[in-house]
């Protein structure tokens, strides 16, 4: 696999994971990488020939593979880990996130909860994330001037909150901001309506309506929806039959019919593009109907089993990518961990669970052509882990070494379109120190918001 232009580095690792659809596991490969892009893939002493004079990163105990890919976090929520974590979802976000969000959303906590977030990914080896963030302008603006690649969630709900006043600004902020970014090489964007904020099946179709001409994903978390016609709420419940009710926080709160995916079917929903995040309360027949459409299951498992419901079943068919889901959950940003506790739930090798933290999270998101795999003409998005840090551990089966025996620290380097972001384990694109101090003032003053 070889193509035209000019080196700037190849990267020699022990063993390569290209997650073409023929390769399994590599030795003696190397890559050559320029202008952001790989230029070929193929036996390393062919390529030292070809490229002779370009630098050479040469990592003896080392695995290469894509950049892993987060297909659903809240990465500015890296600031507020610390929560009690308990199910079933949807309380929890009642009674435990929203209203400590609802005190403490700035667009400072977004902006600085965001960097804190990615660089966290970086050193993971994430290189590639999809945001759901309360002020998805300040999260695009990060992304942005940290040059790695982002997708991020623009909400629509009907209800008031820090972003706009109802869903008729939610739609408008949306269509602004999209229109500011529909041409950036790294900054995509996509739909993220907020059920358990409130949600009006009107609001639902209009936002299909919008996505449909936009050709724009929408995603939503199916623990977010309730599972039947009616809800308990806070204030006076709605006596006219309707599917929505009005709460002592004078807010809307949309109620799903019996199946929850047969309604969003109804709606005209599922389709490709569609993706439902929350793989172990999805059963059999809501995993094939999504696949009947060609819609996208993302299972983020280490928040879903720390917030299960009360019965967990395992879906009928396997998740298309994986992601950490929110930080204040999850607890890490950690793809390895959970492409590992993917494996364990859904009975997947090591090889089709790094898949999933790979390409599968690269088509899921609308990216496979770009990022996902290493292949000639794609994105040099890349990440290096040492599977011998001791230097006295024998290595025979590689996937099964990176899924199970290796942990996120393990990460050497990390290349986001080519450029270092990780280099022999040091973080390249944000000042560590800077980074430090961050955190110790978020700690600060989110002890005095939770005091007060």
């Amino acid at each position: 696999m070889s193509s035209s232009g000019n080196a700037e580095f190849l990267i020699e690792p022990r063993w390569l994971l290209p997650f073409t659809p023929s390769s399994t596991v590599l030795e003696g490969h190397a890559v050559a990488v320029g202008d952001g892009r790989i230029l070929a893939v193929g036996p390393a002493a062919e390529l030292r020939l070809r490229y002779g004079s370009c630098l050479r990163i040469v990592r003896e105990r080392h695995a290469l593979l894509p950049g892993l890919v987060n297909a659903h976090t809240r990465a500015c929520h890296s600031l507020l880990r610390g929560l009690s974590v308990r199910g079933p979802r949807l309380r929890w976000l009642e009674e435990t996130l929203t209203p400590l969000e609802g005190r403490a959303l700035t667009a400072d906590l977004v902006r600085d909860g965001t960097r804190l977030g990615l660089a966290e990914m970086l050193r993971a080896g994430i290189t590639c994330y999809a945001d759901d963030s309360p002020l998805p302008e300040e999260a695009a603006r990060v992304a942005a001037a940290a040059q790695v690649r982002a997708l991020i969630g623009l909400p629509v709900r009907d209800a008031a909150d820090a972003w706009a006043e109802d869903a008729n600004a939610h739609l408008a902020q949306a269509e602004a901001l999209w229109d500011e970014y529909r041409t950036h090489v790294r900054i995509g964007l996509y739909f993220m309506p907020q059920p358990a904020q409130g949600l009006s099946d009107g609001t639902l179709m209009r936002l299909r309506r919008v996505a449909d001409e936009l050709d724009a994903r929408v995603v939503i978390h199916l623990d977010e929806l309730p599972d039947g016609i009616s809800i308990e709420g806070h204030g006076d419940r709605a006596r006219d039959g309707s599917d929505s009710v009005a709460d002592g926080s004078h807010r809307l709160r949309w109620t799903s019919s019996p199946r929850r995916l047969t309604h969003l079917q109804s709606l005209g929903l599922l389709r490709a593009g569609f993706g439902a995040i929350g793989a172990l309360g999805c059963d059999a027949e809501e995993a094939q109907l999504l696949s009947r459409y060609g819609a996208a299951l993302i299972a983020c498992p280490q928040a879903e089993l720390r917030l299960q419901r009360e019965r967990v079943s395992l879906p009928g068919s396997r998740p298309g990518a994986i992601g950490t889901d929110t930080p204040a959950a999850a607890g890490a940003l950690d793809m390895l961990a959970e492409a590992r506790c993917a494996a364990l739930l859904f009975g997947l090798t090591p090889l089709e669970a790094l898949r999933l933290a790979t390409l599968g999270g690269a088509m899921t998101l609308g990216l496979g052509g770009q990022i996902g795999s290493i292949e000639t003409g794609k994105s040099a998005d890349l990440a290096c882990i040492d599977l011998d840090a001791a230097g006295c551990r024998p290595v025979t089966d590689v996937a099964a070494a990176i899924l199970f025996g290796a942990t996120r620290a393990q990460i050497s380097d990390v290349w986001c379109s080519g450029r270092a972001a990780v280099s022999e384990g040091r973080l390249r694109l944000f000042d560590e120190a800077e980074l430090a101090g961050l955190a110790a003032h978020w700690t600060q003053r989110l002890a005095l918001e939770a005091a007060a």
